[in-house]
Formats: structure tokens, sequence, C-alpha cells
């Protein structure tokens, strides 16, 4: 019989209220029948509901990695609560009997082989180079039509430039946020991101006077600026190489490029037989984007590199998106693809399984994490350094001890101390008696004050620690966000 994991479950379910509704309709004794299939390809059963006759409900796992499932009630989710509900039954080991495939099934099997086979084959026919052109053309109208855009943006950072945020912070933002409308129209998602949070800086700034929204706007212009600049470049070298089509640099998205994944395959972004495990998770807001953003923190077991997944979600389109959620097995992909970048890459897959982790894989994670503190700060600060960098980078360190102390108000995080201010905050100490506080950056979640919530005292001593290394301008010195804790025994999170 097939073996369905509850991490599976969640994954496919819709929602989180799809899937408690499903277990609710296990655990009830919602399915008046079940059955399977002799060769494990088929399941079925009947479910009571509100109708007057029992739902019938399936899942075909004719196809191992996109499993159909249908159900004759009336629910528009996919898969409905049923579906969930039927699944939970396989995951608790329930009975099914052995049944032949009904032949709707077998029919419709046929036609999606057909659809298939006719999709592979369509995929295969080359391109006509009428059609190579006409592709080039448009790719080539589309780069002229983005340097229009980045000119109108120069001369605005311009201007502020040489005017200083006062201005800007002064005046009606009207004139500001029409211009962040016409760069929509210049297929510039990047830039419209960047002048919209400083434009929300401003607006705030307005309202209660505080400086530090000042401070926050003059990091975002640099941002603004910097990516005006490298973008100016990009596309003009693209242009005048008459290379339109995509690459692997950074800018291809930023600049309202979206990745396919046959396009990821092409440039050879991709590993094969991955396995990650979840380190943090953590759902936010941008209100510049007017996005929810699911991000997931990953470390692939084999080499150690630190990744992350990416759920956007549209508030105008919250319904249709589906929320990411927490994974706490281990993943084995068959093929990881990875988006352009230096460090902490984006990653996407079509397909994973899902397994409980063995102490084992802990003890791999653990042997992967940087045993010396200065040297992990090294790497954070070349990669900050990068005027577009998001103003974190993700670590994994050794630690000897986590514990309060006294610090000086000009403690640079390497261990080395200057000021005589005293003050008591949580800081990590590697084996070689380096230090670096533990913070949290501005609008991030606390999970600093999480830590003496920790169930066993043994947690504070030789562990590794995840988190996101930051510089606080506040203190002038280097930083980590704790996200997690990884023991030889398990995970245990701050972020979820």
């Amino acid at each position: 019989m097939r073996t369905v994991k509850e991490q599976e479950i969640a994954a496919l379910a819709p929602n989180a209220n799809a899937a408690a509704n499903g277990r609710k309709i296990s655990t009830g004794g919602g399915f008046v029948s079940l059955k399977r299939s002799e060769d494990d390809s088929f399941y079925m059963g009947e479910c009571k509901g509100s109708g007057k006759n029992n739902y019938v409900v399936s899942a075909d796992y004719i196809d191992e990695v996109h499993p159909v499932f249908r159900c004759t009630c009336p629910s528009r989710q996919f898969p409905c609560k049923h579906s969930l509900g039927l699944l939970y039954e396989m995951a608790a080991g329930k009975a099914f009997a052995i049944t032949e495939i009904p032949q709707d099934i077998l029919d419709k099997r046929e036609k999606k082989e057909a659809r298939e086979a006719k999709k592979q084959a369509g995929e295969k026919k080359p391109a006509t180079e009428k059609s190579r052109k006409a592709s080039r053309a448009a790719r080539t109208k589309k780069i002229k039509k983005q340097l229009e855009g980045l000119e109108l943006l120069r001369q605005l950072t311009d201007g502020l430039v040489k005017g200083g945020l006062a201005a800007m912070g002064s005046v009606s933002l009207k004139t500001y946020r029409d211009l962040a409308k016409q760069l929509g129209d210049y297929y510039l998602p990047g830039p419209l991101t960047y002048l919209n949070r400083l434009i929300l800086e401003m607006e705030a700034c307005q309202k209660d006077q505080d400086p530090r929204h000042y401070e926050n706007g003059v990091e975002i212009l640099k941002k603004l600026r910097a990516l005006e600049k490298k973008a100016q470049s990009y596309l003009q070298d693209k242009l005048d190489s008459d290379s339109p089509d995509a690459d692997d640099d950074e800018l291809y998205e930023e600049l309202g490029g979206i990745w396919k994944l046959e396009q990821l395959n092409d440039l050879g972004l991709k590993k094969e037989g991955a396995r990650l495990v979840q380190l943090a998770f953590q759902v936010t807001f941008d209100p510049a984007r007017k996005e929810y953003i699911d991000k997931g923190y990953w470390v692939d077991v084999d080499d150690g590199q630190i990744v992350h997944t990416c759920n956007y979600r549209p508030v105008k389109a919250l319904k249709y998106v589906k929320q990411e959620d927490s994974c706490f097995g281990l993943l084995r992909i068959p093929v990881l693809f990875y988006y352009p970048g230096a460090v902490d890459k984006r990653v996407r897959w079509e397909s994973a399984s899902y397994e409980e982790i063995p102490e084992t894989v802990y003890e791999e994670i653990v042997k992967k994490a940087w045993a010396d503190l200065p040297a992990a700060m090294k790497a954070v600060k070349n990669e900050l350094k990068n005027t577009l960098s998001e103003g974190y980078c993700p670590v994994l360190t050794a630690y000897e001890e986590i514990g309060m102390v006294e610090t000086g108000d000009g403690e640079d995080g390497d261990g080395e101390s200057a000021g005589t201010g005293k003050k008591a905050v949580y800081a990590m100490r590697d084996h070689g008696q380096n230090r670096i506080r533990l913070g949290c950056p501005e609008g991030m979640e606390d999970t600093v004050s999480m830590i003496p919530l920790l169930p066993d005292g043994s947690l504070y001593r030789d562990g590794v620690l995840f988190g996101l290394a930051y510089y606080d301008p506040q203190d002038r010195q280097m930083g980590i966000y704790p996200c997690s804790l990884i023991k030889r025994d398990g995970i245990y999170r701050l972020l979820y």
C-alpha cells in the first residue's frame, strides 16, 4: 500500500483550513468505503457529505510526480477537503479493499497520455526563422522601452541627489506617485519597487517627522541610483551586442524578466538529486510591492549551501495563490533549479518527495557550519558591500555558548571591543572565544525574545546557529538575527 506523509498532504492542500477540514473528515469517520487498485496507482472512497448522495473521491497516481485528484462535490478548491481526507485515510494506514480501476478513469488516462504526447511533439517542433526574428525584435523593442524609462528615472535621481530628500519630503508626493505609475509602463518592476519604498518613507516622515525615515530614504536612494546605473549599462550592452535573450545576470529579473524552468535548465542552473532541509520560514508583507512573501530558508545537506524559496502573493490575487507553509521533513528533489545570484540563491523545483529527517542528516548539517566566526563575518561583509544586497546575509556558524553578556556600545561583532558604555545583550561565542551580538533588525519578527524560552538548557552550548548576518547602522557593528539552532538531534526554530 502507498505511503503518504502528512507533510505531503500539507504541501498539496490549497490552504491550512482545507487540510484541517480534510483531517476532520478522516478522523470523524466520514468515509464509508475505501478501495484501491492492485498496482497501487489508484485510490478511491465514498465520503458522507451535505448532499443526498455520498461523494465519490479518487486519487490517481499513474503520474507519480503529478497525481490527479477528483471528487463529485461542488467545491472549487483543488484538491478539495474530501480529496485531502482520502489522503489522510491513506496516511493513517486504513484498510483499502482491492478493486478494478473504473473504465472512466482508464479513458481519462488515455486522453491525458494523448495530450502529453501531442504536447511533446509540439515542443520538439523547431521554431521557424520568421518566429525567431519576431521574438528577437520584440525583446529588442522591450529593451529600448526600458532604456527610455531608466532615462526618466535618472532625471529623478539626479534631482534628488542634488536637491536632497528634504525637498521631496516637504512637498506633495503626487508627482512621484505619477512617475511610479509610469515606470510600470516601461517594464521596470525593480526600480518601481525601490521608488515606491522611497515614497512610503517620505510619507511616513511627513506624518511623524521621525529622522530615521530620512536615513532609510537615503539608503533606498543609494540602491535606486545604483540599480539605475547598472541597468543602463547592462541593457545598453545587450542592445549594442544584439543579444536581447535572457542570460544569467541577476539584473534580468530585476528589470522585469520572468524565469521559466526551461531557461534555467538551458543555462545549466540546476542540480540533480538534491537534498534540502528547511531551517526557517517567515511570511512578510511588502507594502511597496503590495504582496505577501512566503520565504523559506533551506540548507543543501550535501554541500552546506544556504538557499531560499519565495512565494509571492499579490494582495489583489490572494484567493488564487496558495500560501506556502513550514516544512519539517527532508526533501529529495530530482532536479533543483537555481535562479542567478552569488550568495543565498533562490531555488525552485517541480516535484519532491518528503521523508523523516534521520539524525545522520543533522550531523551532516552541523559539519557544514563555519567554525571560525571572523572568517564567516568576512565572507558576509563582502556580500553586504554590494549596494543592491538585501542588507543581510544567511550564515550557518558553530557556537560554544549563547547567553547574555555585558558589552561595550562600540563592539564590532568580530570579538574586538571598543567603547566604554556597558549594556546586557544576547550574544553567541564561537570556540575561538570570538563573539557577536544577536539582534533583531527593524521590521523583523522578534526572535531574540524567544531565546530564554528554549526548552532545554543544553541548547545554549555546543551547537550551530542559523541566522541572518547584518550591519546595524545605529550601533555601528555586525549582528546576527537568530532563526534556528541546530544540534545533532534536531532543529529548534525561532523563526517558523
